[in-house]
């Protein structure tokens, strides 16, 4: 098997970077994004949502949170970055003043126990449904792209995710994953 299709962490974060998917934003200026566009998975694409979450988490980052008007949280979920927004936020047709970050995406943290009614509202489907945990989702862009002279291929996919989480107890998570995955 190559190098290319061991899907070596190196490239795929090299990989992350092509233009690949749906939307492109303008400017590519991170700092032009609509947030709660980026969190309900309308509008933006892989490269778009990378190059903001870079901007957030690196080295201006205190001029990104500045701007959005957030300030960090500390999360008792290790997979999670977790936000306090200075004003409510609108998604889904709800408001929130919590956001958290997965490894692919942005999530609004609602103020609803049941994650149900939100699923249902937005069309995903559960993967897991049980009293004490509910995860589902709902592919928005699903795409193969031959690189061209090679034998890798990039998988891109953006779906809308709506969960719990027992270190969120009475909230429901929902928000947009974007990725691209070598193969």
């Amino acid at each position: 098997m190559s190098f290319y299709r061991n899907g070596t962490l190196l490239l795929a974060a090299f990989l992350l970077w092509a233009p690949a998917s749906r939307g492109v934003t303008e400017a590519q200026d991170p700092s032009k994004i609509d947030f709660a566009k980026l969190i309900e998975c309308t509008t933006y694409d892989v490269p778009s949502y990378n190059e903001f979450a870079m901007w957030l988490t690196g080295p201006e980052s205190a001029k990104a949170m500045k701007l959005f008007g957030i300030s960090e949280l500390s999360s008792d979920n290790p997979f999670l970055r977790e936000f306090q927004l200075s004003a409510p936020l609108t998604v889904f047709g709800r408001q929130t003043n919590r956001v958290a970050f997965a490894s692919t995406g942005p999530l609004a943290v609602l103020d609803e126990a049941d994650p149900h009614s939100l699923a249902k509202q937005l069309g995903v489907t559960a993967a897991v449904d049980r009293p004490n945990k509910f995860l589902g989702k709902k592919e928005i862009l699903s795409r193969k792209d031959q690189q061209e002279n090679s034998d890798t291929v990039l998988h891109t996919r953006i779906s809308l995710n709506v969960s719990t989480d027992e270190a969120h107890p009475g909230k429901t998570l929902a928000g947009c994953s974007y990725s691209i995955e070598v193969e």
